[in-house]
């Protein structure tokens, strides 16, 4: 090994390199603790935990001031593998340790693949409706869906960050062109009425006439939303059709009709569909007496699928969910009054390594602690 390699090795395998991350990774939870008032938490996973650096944006240059979660986790596991095959050599005395560190290596691991694995959704449900998909909660999507056939729809979804890039979007299934004139991320709507020195509207269909758009900054918080709008222009081999206003606060429900076709356009949270279909039966909502204080809340579903291999019901409630498919439905809100109950739906195929490294580590440091126990009493004995 020549000194190239050996400085490369004992670089990865320092302890002075584990202290340093460490620090790093204490001074990174602490900024993102701080920044979770202005961000919320999901941005702030986004932002700190979940990239390899923090960056800071200089107008629209980012620039990066600080190693993210990703980076430091990922030294921080190299360090851990590196000072395994170099540095520790197996005995009995040490296998607790070893358990140990395995289990911190497993976790990593697994933090990194529920980054980049894990999806959250939610489905709404009032009583007795049935939903075969549920929606996110941050992402839109702009659709234009074919109501001709009054059997089915025909829906061709395009998401968000295509309209945010601007230009034209051809799709096979459009007999007809998307031109994205306008894009905000984030925008609140007005009545024209009561606005009436505000520009006129690029929309010369639909609603949009009749509404004034302001763009607003967008919001991290958890209890808020971005409202993503755009104004579209529909470009047939004729020309124009027309520019709509499109925005997630109008329901899907402007129509237009185009060469024998009945179509409705607009931006809802973006679905993801699901080879099987839920239906809320009925939904508990029960307080300790003279309170507002919630004793139980719970959503009894019946889950069915296509080819009626599954039809049963499930009752979900705090602590017990529906877990089926590689999904995991989660009690998340219940509206009683209104008989409605909103379920999360959460996938991550990697939810069983932390409870894996967990035993790994508990397992090894109970091991370390009974065999020095051992030991001790083993002394003790022969004294």
């Amino acid at each position: 090994m020549n000194d190239t390699t050996r400085q490369f090795r004992d670089f990865f395998v320092s302890l002075k390199l584990t202290v340093v991350l460490l620090a790093l990774s204490l001074i990174l939870v602490f900024a993102a603790t701080l920044d979770q008032v202005n961000l919320g938490i999901w941005a702030v996973q986004e932002k700190y935990f979940r990239s390899l650096f923090v960056l800071w944006h200089v107008g629209d240059i980012p620039i990066p001031v600080f190693p993210g979660g990703y980076l430091i986790g990922g030294l921080l596991l190299i360090n851990l593998i590196a000072a395994h095959i170099y540095r520790f050599k197996f005995t009995w005395k040490k296998m607790g340790i070893q358990l140990a560190h395995a289990g911190l290596i497993l976790l990593l691991i697994g933090e990194l693949l529920t980054g980049l694995w894990q999806e959250d959704y939610q489905m709404r449900l009032v009583e007795g409706e049935t939903k075969n998909y549920s929606e996110s909660y941050r992402r839109d999507e702009f659709v234009l869906i074919d109501t001709t056939d009054p059997k089915f729809d025909e829906v061709v979804a395009i998401p968000v960050e295509l309209l945010a890039k601007g230009g034209e979007i051809q799709h096979p299934k459009l007999p007809f062109r998307v031109v994205v004139k306008r894009y905000y991320p984030n925008a609140v709507l007005q009545l024209r009425a009561q606005n009436p020195s505000a520009p006129e509207s690029l929309a010369d269909k639909g609603v949009g006439p009749r509404l004034v758009t302001v763009p607003v900054q967008m919001t991290y918080k958890e209890n808020e939303r971005n409202w993503s709008t755009a104004f579209v222009e529909l470009v047939g081999t004729e020309g124009s059709i027309g520019t709509w206003l499109v925005t997630a606060q109008l329901p899907t429900s402007q129509t237009f009709s185009y060469a024998g076709r009945t179509w409705r356009l607009g931006i809802r949270p973006e679905r993801t569909y699901k080879p099987f279909s839920l239906q809320l039966l009925k939904v508990t909502h029960d307080v300790y007496l003279g309170t507002d204080i919630p004793k139980n809340f719970s959503s009894r579903v019946r889950l069915t699928t296509p080819d009626g291999r599954e039809d049963r019901e499930v009752l979900i409630y705090m602590n017990n969910p529906l877990r089926y498919a590689g999904l995991t439905f989660y009690q998340y809100q219940m509206d009683s009054e209104h008989a409605t109950s909103v379920l999360q739906v959460v996938r991550n195929p990697s939810w069983l390594i932390p409870y894996i490294s967990s035993g790994l580590i508990t397992l090894g440091l109970l091991y370390q602690f009974v065999f020095h126990l051992a030991g001790f009493i083993t002394r003790r004995r022969a004294a």
